[in-house]
């Protein structure tokens, strides 16, 4: 703690010789104008724009909000959609459901798995990946996480030697970070297992050029109302495997002939005899939905620009004024990312009860911070009492201890994001000051 006393006095002193200029370390220095409070909603979501609202409209009038109620020879919006997502996707089946969840699930029975097998996913995940294992019959079974929030490699090849029946691997795409795909992929091939991918955050992200969703078989996003597209509640299969979209398309609920009002699915041929012979679990989108996400393609590239040129402003100031404490995570080589929201980890000079400290200056300030480590987030794997972790995860842990995440709403203005650093600045300048009482 000696060196952290020395660090905090020099910045005070700092502070002292500064307050009349205006290239002070902080936008509202505790020892002058007193602290910033944000006012604005962090979960604020993006709106739908007017052509879909317009859509919206159109179709709440003629009641047609169910996908397959068209007329013959007509496509629906959820094909219209559908079509849309696979285009800037670049995958050649799409499958439109209710959420990214379901479509997770589907992806497992559509991939083999059957009741009781064991399936590898990040420890460092969202508890509706696990969900969507238990769900589709299997196992959970979890691979270390490092504290750049991605898939640690040497675990997951540790994992497939100690679960040699697990032939499932689910790599989660966690707040859009992506790890190396090229090596889990090769750790997959080696030991007969099927790579599957979560992208529910990863919509407008990619790997060597490709977008998120093509090393694995199947993929899975979510329109759910904190990612790229909100529809509120929503989330699309994408592969280019004819037999796994049939069979999702299938699972979804188009019984009798109603896949023929499909149009990102295989012909009738790779059908067969599925509609009778697969259960349907009724996890279609509906055409509401898909009308409200359908413009919300056309500026995807266009937020992600606005998210990325903020995140990285935001980042610098927090590296500049607090990189003795805490550190981003590093995107892997070869990641294009989409940074929507904001994450770090606090270093080991960092004590926990600080970081509780911490926690509570910040929400008492406006700025609700979340800890992954803390005892009721749903991604920290201890609360995951449906799919509990047989094995230890000591690093995984670790990092969830120290690693904080914020949203970096799109409908907030850019001097808003000064005020956050100036809230994470000031909190933790004040967790110092108390430390020291």
């Amino acid at each position: 703690m000696a060196s952290l006393n020395f660090k905090k006095y020099a910045f005070l002193m700092f502070l002292s010789l500064s307050v009349n200029s205006s290239d002070a370390l902080l936008t509202n220095p505790l020892t002058t104008t007193g602290r910033t409070f944000i006012s604005r909603d962090i979960k604020t979501p993006d709106p739908v724009p007017v052509a879909g609202q317009e859509e919206a409209l159109e179709l709440m009038k003629s009641g047609r909000m169910y996908r397959y109620n068209i007329s013959p020879g007509e496509d629906s919006v959820v094909s219209k959609c559908e079509q849309e997502i696979a285009a800037y996707t670049g995958h050649k089946y799409c499958i439109a459901l209710n959420s990214c969840g379901s479509a997770i699930m589907i992806m497992m029975k559509c991939t083999s798995l059957k009741p009781g097998d064991q399936a590898l996913s990040n420890a460092f995940t969202f508890g509706a990946v696990p969900s969507a294992i238990e769900h589709a019959g299997g196992k959970a079974v979890y691979v270390e996480s490092d504290y750049n929030h991605v898939m640690d490699v040497t675990d997951l090849e540790k994992k497939l030697v100690m679960y040699p029946d697990a032939k499932h691997v689910l790599v989660s795409h966690m707040r859009g970070k992506v790890g190396d795909m090229d090596a889990i992929k090769e750790a997959c091939d080696r030991h007969g297992a099927t790579l599957l991918e979560d992208c529910a955050h990863s919509l407008g992200v990619y790997w060597k050029g490709t977008h998120t969703g093509h090393v694995g078989r199947v993929s899975a996003i979510s329109s759910q109302s904190y990612k790229m597209i909100n529809s509120g509640e929503g989330g699309f299969l994408l592969t280019d495997d004819p037999e796994v979209a049939a069979m999702c398309a299938v699972y979804a609920g188009a019984y009798e002939g109603l896949a023929g009002k499909h149009v990102t699915v295989p012909g009738p041929e790779v059908f067969g005899d599925m509609p009778t012979k697969i259960p349907k679990d009724s996890l279609r989108m509906s055409n509401l939905a898909a009308a409200v996400i359908r413009p919300q393609i056309l500026t995807l590239d266009e937020r992600a620009a606005k998210y990325n040129e903020r995140y990285a402003k935001v980042t610098a100031a927090l590296e500049e004024k607090l990189g003795d404490y805490l550190s981003i995570p590093v995107n892997t080589p070869g990641m294009k990312p989409v940074h929507d929201s904001l994450q770090w980890n606090f270093s080991e000079n960092v004590s926990e009860e600080q970081i509780q400290m911490f926690l509570k200056e910040c929400a008492e300030h406006g700025l609700p911070v979340e800890l992954f480590g803390h005892k009721s987030n749903a991604r920290n794997f201890i609360n995951w009492g449906f799919a509990p972790a047989d094995d230890p995860l000591p690093q995984t842990g670790a990092m969830l201890k120290r690693a904080c995440d914020v949203r970096l709403p799109l409908m907030w203005d850019d001097e808003d994001f000064d005020e956050m650093v100036s809230v994470l600045v000031e909190s933790f300048e004040a967790v110092l000051a108390k430390s020291e009482e």
